[in-house]
């Protein structure tokens, strides 16, 4: 066999992954949100291009001269003390709409310790010191021990000025345990009985996992009254300082509006949230001038490409979103006339050989994705969805089945809850085939307890 080096061409395909199309696959996987500091960040980057905010543009438009001013009529009014608004003058105050700026744990405490009387200055360095180590539930992280160590004063000096931090607002805080956290709140309502206090200190485990007949029978009382007890423990907090947590709001943008025009339904994808390209005109004339340097006008040709490719991908999100969207409503019509017990199983490979894309792309483009429908606000995601038998051999989605059941345990009898396996037979009836197993996972993904858990005496 001859075996030798030896140069051949050679022609294959293969995907090459340009920064482009990096590009474009980022900005199809963006939600509105994340698309608007995407094309932020761009913005800092590239001079060529600038931002316009739609609803800037739209209110620029709209702006109307300003109307004159009678000032005579003004001044004798008020000479009079008749000065009343014009109809047409608005009510606008500007202050309305500033945000207050929000107050942290710390600082609604020290505020609250500037109005007790009385404590010496070694007693008000011993509460913020103790307020400075509460954690974000409101919860004191040290003990007195370390307390008394850290700060070289007496045990009893520091249970001292506890006693009164845990009397501040909000009601439980600097509390060392739940338990004292609900006795702490339990004696603010003045419920701080004697059977009450003791199943919180002893038996806490017990009350939430409703194992009522235990506690009645170490606390010697009915099964109903320790059911009173649970409900009332259930409405207290146990987390007094998270209110006052510093956690950022995130609000939806539905990138997708989908309407209904007479007996159809259109498809527009959200472009009013998210700010629109536009070709800085400084760059545009340097770039048109002879007497501009090379470099510089390459340098401007280039981030110019760039912005281009930017507008070009943004295109190509808006109809892939369309298309998608489109597809999913098709598929989904009777979801959209009938409700939610309509909702059929769907897979993205369905909609994938629907509008010829891949299916990699149908996920990117669904993902984080909102639509805003005539039934409420959904994720995209949330019309995939598996599918279960029924007993005609047709298939109904795991999403109205859930709702099923959740209907189902509204309606039961709460002094006999349904299991579920009775939840099984009752679907079973209806058409449905689903095991128990099936049943249970559905019931714990909708944060609904057991049956044992949602007895009532």
């Amino acid at each position: 066999m001859n075996m030798g080096l030896g140069l051949y061409q050679e022609q294959t395909l293969k995907l090459v992954m340009t920064p482009e199309l990096r590009q474009a696959i980022t900005i199809l996987q963006y939600s509105a949100v994340d698309l608007i500091s995407y094309l932020q960040d761009q913005a800092n980057e590239n001079p060529v291009f600038d931002l316009e905010v739609a609803g800037e543009v739209a209110s620029a438009k709209a702006e109307k001269p300003t109307p004159e001013i009678d000032w005579k009529e003004i001044v004798g009014n008020r000479a009079t003390g008749e000065y009343s608004p014009a109809k047409n003058e608005s009510t606008y105050n500007p202050l309305d709409y500033v945000q207050q700026g929000s107050e942290n744990l710390y600082e609604h405490l020290e505020r609250q310790l500037g109005y007790v009387k009385g404590f010496s200055p070694l007693q008000r360095q011993i509460a913020l010191f103790l307020i400075g180590n509460l954690d974000e539930k409101g919860y004191l992280e040290i003990t007195l021990e370390e307390a008394s160590r850290n700060l070289g004063v007496e045990m009893l000096e520091i249970e001292d000025v506890l006693s009164v931090l845990q009397h501040f607002d909000p009601v439980g805080v600097a509390a060392r345990s739940l338990e004292e956290c609900l006795l702490l709140q339990l004696e603010h309502l003045a419920l701080d009985d004697e059977k009450i206090v003791m199943v919180v200190r002893n038996h806490l485990q017990d009350l939430a996992d409703n194992r009522y007949q235990r506690i009645a029978d170490k606390v010697g009382c009915t099964p109903q009254e320790v059911q009173t007890m649970a409900d009332l423990v259930r409405t207290l907090n146990p987390r007094p300082g998270a209110q006052f947590s510093q956690s950022e709001t995130r609000y939806v943008i539905p990138d997708v509006t989908v309407e209904k025009v007479g007996s159809e339904y259109v498809v527009l994808v959200n472009d009013v949230a998210a700010p629109r390209l536009k070709i800085n005109s400084f760059y545009e004339k340097m770039l048109s001038q002879q007497k501009s340097q090379e470099e510089a006008k390459q340098f401007i040709h280039d981030k110019l490409n760039a912005a281009m490719w930017l507008a070009k991908s943004l295109e190509q999100r808006r109809l892939t979103l369309m298309r998608v969207t489109q597809a999913i409503v098709d598929m989904q019509r009777d979801f959209f006339d009938r409700g939610i017990h309509y909702l059929k199983p769907m897979t993205q490979k369905e909609i994938a050989e629907r509008v010829s894309l891949h299916e990699s792309t149908i996920s990117r483009a669904t993902s984080n994705k909102y639509v805003q429908t005539p039934r409420g606000i959904f994720e995209l995601k949330y019309f995939f969805t598996s599918a279960l038998t029924t007993s005609s051999g047709s298939a109904t989605s795991s999403e109205s089945v859930k709702r099923r059941i959740k209907a189902l345990i509204e309606q039961e009898d709460r002094k006999a809850p349904l299991s579920d396996q009775k939840l099984g037979e009752m679907l079973l009836a209806e058409g449905i085939e689903i095991s128990r197993r099936t049943v249970a996972k559905y019931r714990e993904e909708m944060l609904i307890p057991s049956s044992a858990k949602r007895k009532r005496f």
